[in-house]
């Protein structure tokens, strides 16, 4: 039986304005109410679908606290500005624990924090923060014109309040929600909302979009995502998240009641003017044809309501209702699903019973079925379109409601949170998962060819490379055929995220752990062909741009079989130039296989990729790298940063025996100025006959670094032997896996994990060199991971470094002591290079010329109780340094002598052990001299007075002592 009857809405007072959807906690539908139910009448069960207000739409595990409106710019003089928390349990709740954070997007540092231990949400789970004249009063009173009208963010922390302060820089650690927002004119909101909402842009608050005040209101989009609008102001009491009631030009289904036991079920849909002939369609969701097709009256706008027999519409098996231009005739019952693009759909799955891949994809494609529930089977299901989400075609804006037909839909307040990535104590992103490199969406991996003839293991994974769960707002799929060079399937993701890790998985029906976007078996073709990510917000990539479409192109893969890569070379030119397409070789593993992304993350690189096993919504399985190539290091390294001379160049020369392989190893590149890696480059190729490599972009590289990367001002570089996912992460290197460090940085955290000599590093020193480019050279060419084996000097790529000679040598005498000199422990405990470590360091100190223990190489040292004397020639690499440490010497107190170097006195020293050897050592000598010159003084006395042989009387005694 069919029946219809007409209705009217009235209009909301404005259209809301939309921010794209926020992020949060897994979703679980669940449909519940007080009592038993199952045994109660049918009139009695119409009685509670009406009345019952304890309905529970979208519950998400446990209740949280969450900003739901914010009135940041008012009228005038701005003392009417609050921020409006909600605890989703709807009833008093302590805020213990919970810090609110402003953030002022010029400079993006904190300017104010509120630490809300003591305080409670109300009885039913509000909370204010607000200027003095609000009404009602704010538990927290602010003073006017306090919050910040944009570019700026509000954040809830829920970790130690000690963790945030004024000033501080904007963080994602303990992060439970946030609001990034700015207006028309200012903008710039861009790193606040990279850092606290990935993947959302800043929300756009519009003055003009209402007269008088509004507000930043938060209302559930679909299922578990949350959006904003702009409104009206509701402080204390619920947002106004009611669908507007005016549909637009196109019929939307606004109310459904899936039948139960002998209840007939129904569809309510909008009537737009003028929108012509419109057929409503029921489909069987096992075999895709149709049940039902009735012709909707155009004769009246608003709201028709259309009853459908039970037997078609069922609350226990799977089934779809869609809406289509033409009239019923274009539909007759029992013919296959259309092909035809509906004007509107719904899609939903009875317990244990769930609508083919087919169904869902061609009428709500990206979107999931509704899942119904056990409960209530009898009395039916009543629906309600409650979410505002701007995407048609979408199910998750279907909520359990009491049925209100002619009345605007009773929609329940969501239980739900926004965000599931609390990091409390943690890091700004997860360690093994740096924001580095390329920072938007990356194909990760792709399975186009599984065993059996089913095809029902394919998939395509997306990453987001900050580790976090990530909206796909505006993010497309393009499948490419090669046949032609035109997309045979073009897939929307919005109102999809990715998993808490940064992982998104498209597939097939059957593909275990289920993808959240699912295909037809066998839909992703063998190849020659390819696929292709995109961003673009305003429509699909082929409406945008004739041919194979390039703007907005994040990443691509073009792949193939044997022997057909000459069959995409069109897909090749456009999406990933210069490149062979990947092979996705069968016989490389028995079973399955698939393309993984395992040595690099940077966009259209086509090498990254490797044959592995499949590893869906999981880190890739890749391959174990070869035997570390032995005796290559790091020779040399130069940053563009250093200096502001022309021929200043980024570069990092390795050295090694001539002809070695490099494959294995991975070049990383770490910036202190940003968490993570910045390059992280798998090597090819093999060392030169001379015995280089060059990476960078100077003339002659062997590899050049990614586009828009380079060796930052302060860092570290590393060669790294291990899986290229632990190279790029740089958090658990082991002893095996740091073949080599050179440390410029500053930074405590990269000190402790890379370095190996007391926490020290090397950095440039300009005066090293007269007007010209630096570098940091290697001079030692067997301590790897040593600070003692770099010096500053003029780069020489491809040639041998320029390092201290005795030619351009000087003299040195030094004798040190504290406090002039500090020394870790009695320096008669340590060895002369070590000592000679201490020396160069504090010598640098006073020359800023690059010296470094290398420079000692010709010098000798005494130590006695902690004195230090040393002496001898200090090298250095040029006349111009030799100048600089001559004048340096000069500067300091005169070379000690030995009466003056047996006072502790600053800059000259001799300890008391020391000193006693001294005056013995002189004693013995001052004897030795005076025997010898009393000697010396008889010999020639005698010589010039000659003895008288006629006088002289015979005396043996006297011969004795002239023989003496």
């Amino acid at each position: 039986m069919i029946s219809s009857q007409g209705g009217a809405r009235a209009s909301p007072p404005s259209a809301p304005q939309w921010s794209r959807p926020q992020p949060e906690a897994p979703r679980k539908r669940k449909a519940s109410c007080l009592g038993s139910v199952r045994k109660a009448s049918r009139m009695s069960l119409r009685l509670i679908g009406a009345i019952c207000l304890c309905w529970v739409v979208g519950i998400g595990g446990e209740p949280c606290l969450i900003i739901s409106e914010i009135n940041a710019d008012n009228p005038r003089l701005d003392t009417t500005e609050f921020v409006e928390l909600y605890h989703t349990s709807g009833q008093r709740s302590s805020l213990d624990g919970y810090t609110l954070v402003f953030y002022n997007g010029n400079g993006n540092v904190a300017y104010k924090v509120l630490d809300l231990k003591g305080h409670t949400t109300d009885d039913r789970g509000f909370f204010l923060v607000g200027s003095v004249d609000m009404v009602p009063k704010p538990a927290i009173l602010l003073p006017p014109n306090t919050v910040q009208n944009g570019p700026d963010a509000i954040v809830l922390y829920h970790t130690s309040a000690a963790r945030y302060s004024e000033k501080m820089n904007v963080t994602a650690v303990g992060l439970v929600d946030a609001v990034v927002y700015m207006t028309r004119r200012t903008g710039g909101a861009e790193l606040l909302a990279e850092i606290l909402t990935p993947g959302e842009p800043a929300f756009v608050e519009d003055e003009a979009a209402l007269e008088g005040d509004e507000s930043i209101e938060r209302c559930l989009l679909s299922e578990d995502q949350w959006g904003f609008q702009v409104f009206s102001p509701s402080p204390g009491r619920r947002n106004n998240c009611t669908p507007p009631a005016t549909p637009g030009t196109f019929p939307l289904i606004t109310e459904l009641k899936l039948g139960g036991g002998q209840e007939d079920g129904f569809v309510e849909v909008s009537q737009p003017p003028a929108a012509g002939p419109i057929v409503l369609v029921v489909l069987d969701g096992k075999t895709d044809r149709v049940s039902v097709s009735v012709d909707v009256d155009d004769s009246r706008n608003g709201f028709i309501t259309i009853t459908i027999d039970k037997k078609y519409m069922k609350g226990d098996e799977a089934g779809a209702v869609a809406l289509y231009s033409g009239r019923a005739t274009d539909f007759p019952v029992g013919s296959p699903l259309s092909q035809r693009d509906s004007l509107d759909a719904f899609v939903f799955a009875g317990p244990g019973d769930k609508p083919s891949a087919n169904l869902t994809e061609a009428l709500i494609p990206g979107r999931e079925p509704y899942q119904l529930s056990n409960s209530l089977r009898e009395g039916g299901f009543y629906l309600s379109r409650c979410g505002l989400a701007t995407w048609t075609r979408d199910p998750g804006i279907f909520w359990e409601a009491p049925q209100t037909p002619g009345q605007p839909n009773h929609c329940p307040w969501p239980k739900i949170c926004p965000h599931s990535t609390v990091t409390p104590g943690g890091t700004d992103s997860p360690p093994h998962l740096p924001p580095w490199g390329n920072s938007d969406f990356l194909i990760n991996e792709l399975n186009t060819d599984t065993p059996g003839a089913a095809e029902d293991g394919e998939y395509v994974e997306l990453w987001h490379p900050s580790g976090r769960r990530v909206s796909l707002q505006g993010i497309w799929i393009l499948l490419f055929s090669a046949n032609n060079n035109k997309p045979y399937r073009e897939i929307s993701l919005s109102g999809h995220f990715t998993t808490a890790k940064g992982y998104f998985l498209m597939g097939s029906d059957r593909l275990a752990p289920a993808p959240s976007l699912r295909l037809p078996p066998n839909t992703i073709q063998n190849g020659p062909d390819a696929v292709a990510l995109y961003r673009s917000p305003f429509g699909p990539p082929s409406a945008m741009q004739r041919g194979i479409p390039t703007k907005g192109l994040l990443d691509a893969v073009v792949y193939r079989q044997r022997g057909s890569d000459k069959e995409a070379q069109e897909l090749s030119k456009a999406l990933t130039p210069g490149q062979l397409p990947l092979l996705e070789d069968p016989e490389v593993l028995p079973g399955d296989e698939a393309l993984s992304r395992c040595r690099g993350l940077y966009p259209f690189d086509l090498s990254a990729f490797s044959v592995a096993a499949p590893t869906p919504l999981r880190e890739n399985r890749c391959p174990r790298p070869p035997p570390a190539p032995e005796g290559v290091v790091i020779s040399e390294v130069s940053s563009g940063h250093w200096t502001n001379h022309s021929h200043q160049r980024a570069f990092v020369e390795l050295h090694g025996p001539p002809m070695t392989y490099l494959t294995g190893l991975v070049l990383s590149v770490f910036d202190q100025e940003h968490r993570g890696t910045v390059i992280a480059l798998p090597l090819t190729g093999s060392i030169n006959l001379n015995g280089f490599y060059i990476v960078g972009n100077v003339t002659g590289a062997d590899q050049t670094f990614p586009e828009g990367s380079t060796v930052p001002t302060r860092g570290a570089v590393v060669l790294c032997y291990d899986l290229f996912s632990i190279c790029r992460a740089g958090s658990a290197l082991t002893n095996a896996s740091l073949r080599d460090v050179l440390l410029f940085s500053e930074n405590q955290r990269l000190l402790s994990s890379l370095s190996t000599t007391r926490r020290r590093q090397v950095l440039p020193a300009l005066r090293s060199v007269e007007d010209g480019p630096v570098s940091l050279s290697r001079c030692s060419c067997c301590e790897v991971r040593s600070s003692s084996s770099w010096t500053s000097s003029s780069p020489t790529p491809s040639h041998a470094n320029l390092c201290p000679s005795p030619a351009f040598s000087s003299q040195v005498d030094l004798c040190l002591g504290p406090p002039s000199f500090e020394q870790s422990g009695e320096c008669g405990e340590v060895t002369h290079k070590k000592r000679m470590v201490d020396v160069a360091l504090y010598l640098e100190q006073r020359c800023h010329c690059g010296i470094s223990a290398l420079y000692l190489q010709g010098t000798n040292s005494s130590c006695v109780s902690g004195w230090l004397r040393v002496w001898g020639n200090i090298q250095a690499l040029s006349d111009h340094q030799r100048a600089l440490i001559i004048q340096t010497m000069l500067s300091s107190p005169s070379p000690p002598q030995a009466d003056t170097c047996s006072s502790p006195i600053t800059g000259h020293y001799i300890g008391k052990t020391s000193a006693l050897g001294l005056q013995i050592g002189l004693m013995v000598v001052v004897l030795l001299l005076l025997g010898l010159g009393g000697a010396l003084f008889t010999h020639f006395y005698r010589r010039r007075r000659p003895l008288d042989y006629s006088t002289m009387e015979l005396s043996e005694h006297a011969e004795g002592l002239s023989d003496l």
